[in-house]
């Protein structure tokens, strides 16, 4: 067989320009996803006035119940859903500001002092009765006191960082979400192909020869990033796909199985004595904190002691309503919930949860590894190097693609070399000047703004797109040179800039909130802001490193740096 149409040429192939067209994708999915391991810590940063240490749940009958009866239903999602639900034929829409609470539930985390409350607002003739009929309302709770966090304050961890590594933020139809699936089964691909690419692994794990100019140097460190932190990008990738397949990608249950679906909701109603829709029957409410005290009893009976991590009353204010209480699970690895459910007007116990199957075992363990709620920090840590490790891997992959075709397609007088490098600045250095700007952006911006303006939190967003358009913009104009064999100058600009926009973002962090370094490490410690501030230095100072050698004059001529193109033809195409 010849050597151009072996199996190792078809699998550099298929890695080549599988990687190269949803790379972009992937090094988003990476770098934010890598900044979701702290996303708590970063909603601290952005959010000053939630700088205190993490509370005990508090009082749900004194505290949290009446901050969750003053929630009402999004303006946005009423306007977006009311349309869609709300049957004409029977008169006309509920009144957003009436449609009556048939949920709540509230969430608190060990990493967060603040709780997370919702509630889910029943639609009243709607045209599917059976549907999940509900416009929700979500909210921040200050433990110590019950006060509402501002509704347009961005966490901007949590809230912006966390979703862009499954979703881009793009909700339209869930556009961005079967993206994110499409990219990381074609990741699967990659690292297969990648794997058949380099036989010798053991080797390439020892190798980088930093010293070596051109391609050698960009695709040892590519190798080393791959190689070294294989088991992590396979097993991200795998069970970010296993984690929304069942409700996102094969929706069986929604549309083949819908009925099938309905039938086993009923069925399990009926065997775990948990009511599936309500009585039409006005009801009380027992007190939710001897339910909550009953709850810990019953864990520390199965030797299993725990705080409680979620709480959701179902058909509130119904005979038919109950409160689920679900056990914090930061104790351990698997995301498992040991939920026991009471009926809501008398306490009385109605359904423990028994012990899981081997199959939910299994699901749960992976699933907690990939969402790490656990509470460890080594091994958040070691997340985060994974992390990193992958978005040098692809980093380096672009830059290597480029590199290779760069004197080719000069000679040739063809774009595709410039191209390619403007979307690789656009991606890596763009993303992260996008990421550090929204948060310069969330310390310069006032709490009120102007009339007529957007509020604080949609304005953080629409600079950190504005950011990315303009790096993109800035790529794609300075990538003239490409076309001439030579470097673009967009990197170490960019680069430069970003250096320039992580110490500002640290100086301003101390101007506008008094936390300055000396005191979040020394005088008051407060890691949470001190570690986003080290972040931020550490990620100038290396932007800096870069600009600083790229800037320098090339030491060695031109065509000095071409040599290494024949003798790493073979691995990539």
């Amino acid at each position: 067989m010849s050597s151009s149409s072996g199996l190792r040429p078809s699998m550099a192939w298929v890695h080549t320009w599988f990687g190269l067209v949803l790379g972009h994708v992937l090094m988003a999915c990476f770098f934010f996803g890598t900044l979701s391991v702290f996303d708590r810590e970063i909603d601290r940063w952005a959010l000053p006035d939630t700088r205190f240490a993490p509370q005990p749940l508090p009082s749900f009958d004194q505290v949290l119940l009446p901050a969750l009866r003053r929630l009402e239903p999004d303006p946005a999602e009423y306007t977006q859903l009311m349309p869609g639900m709300h049957d004409p034929a029977q008169g006309p829409p509920t009144p957003r500001e009436a449609l009556p609470p048939d949920e709540y539930w509230v969430y608190a985390t060990h990493r967060d002092p603040v709780i997370a409350v919702g509630a889910g607002f029943r639609v009243p003739h709607a045209r599917d009765e059976h549907a999940h009929n509900h416009i929700h309302g979500n909210a921040t709770v200050d433990p110590r006191t019950g006060a509402l966090a501002r509704a347009d304050a961005l966490r901007i961890g949590s809230q912006w960082f966390y979703p862009m590594h499954y979703s881009l933020n793009w909700h339209w139809h869930n556009a961005g979400i079967y993206l994110v699936g499409l990219a990381g089964l074609v990741m699967l691909v990659a690292l297969v192909s990648g794997v058949i690419l380099h036989r010798r692994l053991l080797r390439e794990f020892f190798t980088l020869r930093l010293r070596t100019p051109g391609q050698r140097r960009t695709l040892d460190l590519h190798n080393l990033t791959g190689v070294l932190a294989l088991p992590f990008h396979f097993f991200f990738a795998f069970t970010g796909l296993l984690i929304f397949a069942g409700f996102y990608y094969f929706p069986v249950s929604s549309f083949q199985l819908q009925a099938l679906h309905d039938q086993h909701e009923q069925h399990e109603a009926r065997v775990t004595g948990l009511p599936h829709a309500r009585a039409g029957i006005p009801a009380p409410l027992a007190s939710v904190d001897a339910m909550v005290a009953e709850a810990r009893r019953r864990w520390a009976a199965r030797d299993m002691a725990g705080e409680a991590g979620f709480i959701q009353l179902h058909h509130v204010g119904d005979l038919n309503g109950y409160v689920s209480i679900y056990r914090a699970g930061s104790d351990r690895v698997a995301l498992v919930g040991e939920g026991i459910h009471f009926q809501a007007s008398t306490g009385a116990v109605l359904h423990e949860e028994p012990p899981r199957s081997a199959v939910a075992e299994v699901s749960q363990f992976l699933t907690g590894l990939h969402l790490q709620h656990f509470e460890h920090w080594t091994l958040r840590w070691l997340y985060v190097l994974g992390g990193l490790m992958g978005t040098v891997c692809i980093a380096t992959g672009f830059v290597f693609f480029v590199e290779k075709r760069r004197r080719p397609d000069a000679r040739a007088t063809r774009q595709g070399s410039r191209l390619a490098d403007a979307a690789a600045v656009t991606t890596v250095t763009g993303m992260v000047l996008a990421t550090v700007g929204m948060l310069v952006a969330n310390r310069l911006l006032p709490l009120e703004l102007p009339a007529g303006l957007p509020d604080k939190g949609q304005a953080e967003k629409l600079v950190f797109w504005g950011c990315w358009a303009l790096a993109g913009l800035h790529a794609a104009w300075r990538s003239a040179p490409v076309a001439r064999a030579q470097a673009n100058p967009a990197w170490r600009e960019q680069c430069a800039a970003i250096a320039l926009l992580g110490v500002a973002a640290v100086g301003l962090n101390a101007v506008t909130t008094g936390d300055h370094l000396l005191r979040t490490l020394v005088t008051a410690p407060y890691w949470p802001v001190a570690g986003v501030d080290l972040a931020l230095l550490a990620t100038a100072a290396v932007a800096g490193s870069a600009a600083w050698r790229l800037w320098r004059p090339a030491s060695r001529p031109a065509s000095a740096a071409a040599g290494p193109a024949k003798a790493v033809e073979v691995s990539h195409v």
